[in-house]
């Protein structure tokens, strides 16, 4: 009897955790063809072929041997600084911000990718420090510096939820490396004395209003709050099993913002219920656990610290979007991983994916074929 032969490539992939991925990017295709008003276009059919595309990359990151991800990490941390300073000489403005570059053929956010960038240099830097070292000034004023200078210039854009999740990242992947824990008590302790100063000097006014919105959002219900405020509200009418299929009243008579984007969970959770919400939830679940696990039983140094901040980076998009929507934390414009729309977004998530795959094949092959 014949037998289908699959290739290697293929058959080898983690199937339990990219199944489960898909049927997540499905659903959310399902949403944004319901948010769209029962239409494929412009969102659902760009989001499947965004995540079939990236999808492929992510497949061909993971072929890439862990001696390229070494070599390339300070030249691809260089490479995305540069794209970040030619946002604010040549950037493209929109929503207030100026955040884009156009490249003609596609609109790039640059910011998205000093995500995965921020965890790939620190990776590099520890990987090379000698573990003795790491614990002194010389593992926490260089890192220190490769963190700042890209989110000083995201927050010149200005985008607070990008550069939160640059240094996120680089601090996860700092604490991991071996950093001592006081430090991260005494850096929280100063932010603490330092933010209310921020709040008055350094943020923008609307930047204000969010976090005084997330404080109180029923004080203007109609103005400020208003995001929050309709966002609760669909994800609470939405019950145990949800009003249904393309029957949201929120996101169909236009009452709830940004229902594509960054209230994407709202959307769903009104037409699919808490039903849906704890599938979502499982997934995610089953997606972060399948990456601290490659990070356990990765190889060496580097490729521990690369897979455990990826991870981390997917769990802040995560973390940060479900408690905005609701009501939990400011809204600051994080989308929600494989169920927003947008190319950003997407990417950089599978970004992040590829690279746990990567970590996930080096640990099964002997080091000299890595």
């Amino acid at each position: 009897m014949n037998r289908l032969i699959v290739p290697e490539t293929i058959a080898r992939q983690p199937w339990r955790v990219l199944l489960p991925l898909t049927s997540l990017v499905v659903l959310g295709a399902a949403v944004l063809y319901s948010a769209a008003g029962g239409n494929m276009q412009p969102y659902a059919l760009s989001h499947l072929l965004r995540f079939g595309v990236f999808l492929i990359i992510a497949i061909g990151l993971s072929r890439i041997p862990r001696e390229m991800f070494k070599l390339l990490a300070y030249p691809a941390y260089a490479g995305i600084l540069a794209l970040l300073v030619l946002v604010e000489l040549l950037g493209a403005v929109g929503g207030g911000s100026q955040r884009w570059l156009n490249l003609g053929f596609m609109t790039l956010q640059p910011s998205e990718l000093m995500k995965p960038g921020i965890v790939l240099v620190l990776a590099r830097f520890y990987d090379t420090l000698p573990a003795p070292v790491t614990a002194t000034w010389r593992g926490l004023v260089a890192a220190g510096g490769l963190i700042a200078t890209p989110a000083a210039l995201v927050m010149l854009q200005p985008d607070l939820g990008t550069a939160l999740a640059i240094c996120f990242g680089g601090a996860v992947t700092m604490f991991l490396a071996g950093l001592p824990l006081i430090w991260f008590i005494g850096a929280g302790t100063a932010a603490l004395i330092i933010a209310p100063i921020a709040f008055f000097t350094l943020l923008h006014d609307y930047q204000r209003n969010r976090v005084l919105t997330f404080l109180d959002p029923e004080s203007d219900p109609l103005g400020t709050g208003y995001h929050i405020t309709q966002s609760k509200i669909a994800i609470g009418s939405g019950g145990l099993f949800g009003k249904g299929f393309g029957n949201g009243s929120q996101s169909h008579l236009n009452y709830l913002p940004e229902a594509h984007t960054d209230f994407v969970f709202a959307t769903m959770a009104e037409e699919w219920g808490m039903v849906g919400g704890i599938f979502v939830l499982l997934v995610f679940a089953i997606l972060l656990s399948w990456g601290m696990k490659v990070a356990r039983g990765a190889p060496d140094r580097f490729s521990r610290l690369l897979a455990a901040g990826m991870t981390a980076t997917i769990f802040f998009y995560i973390a940060i979007n479900l408690m905005m929507v609701m009501g939990l934390a400011p809204v600051v414009g994080i989308p929600l991983p494989f169920m927003s729309h947008g190319g950003s977004s997407m990417m950089t998530n599978m970004i992040c994916v590829g690279t746990i795959l990567a970590v996930n094949r080096w640990q099964r092959r002997p080091r000299g074929l890595s």
